[in-house]
C-alpha cells in the first residue's frame, strides 16, 4: 500500500466524518458549544464527544477530565473552523453527539481516522 493511497483513505473517512456531522446537525442529535455540551456531559446524555484539535487548553482539559469523569467516550479531531463549518456555524471547539447510533457511527469512522485511539 502506498502513501497515496493510505491519504486518500483519511481524506474519504474525513469527508465521511463531515457528512455525518452535518446530518445529525440536521437531525438535532448533537449540540455544540463548551456550556451546552457539559451540561449535557454532567446529565450523561451525551454519547460521544469531539474536541477541536486547536481548542484552548483549559477549555479541553475542562471537557476531557468531565468525559473521563462521567466515563463518556471522546476523540480529538478536526479543527475548531471545520468543526462549526461541518454542522453549519460559526467556529466550535466542541460538539457533543446525543444520539446513541449517530454516535456509534461517529465513533467508529473517527476510530478509522486517528488509527482506532480515542486521544
Amino acid at each position: 500500500m502506498n502513501i497515496c493511497s493510505v491519504w486518500w483513505k483519511r481524506v474519504s473517512k474525513t469527508t465521511d466524518l463531515l457528512g455525518l456531522l452535518g446530518l445529525a446537525a440536521r437531525a438535532r442529535a448533537l449540540v455544540s458549544g463548551d456550556d451546552v455540551c457539559l451540561s449535557h456531559i454532567r446529565a450523561a446524555t451525551a454519547r460521544y464527544v469531539l474536541i477541536a484539535q486547536d481548542a484552548g487548553a483549559n477549555g479541553a482539559k475542562k471537557i476531557r477530565d468531565k468525559c473521563t469523569f462521567y466515563g463518556i467516550p471522546f476523540a480529538t479531531v478536526l479543527t475548531r473552523d471545520v468543526l462549526g463549518r461541518a454542522i453549519g456555524k460559526e467556529e466550535r471547539t466542541v460538539v457533543a453527539i446525543t444520539d446513541e447510533k449517530f454516535s456509534k457511527r461517529i465513533k467508529e469512522v473517527v476510530e478509522q481516522i486517528v488509527g482506532g485511539v480515542d486521544i
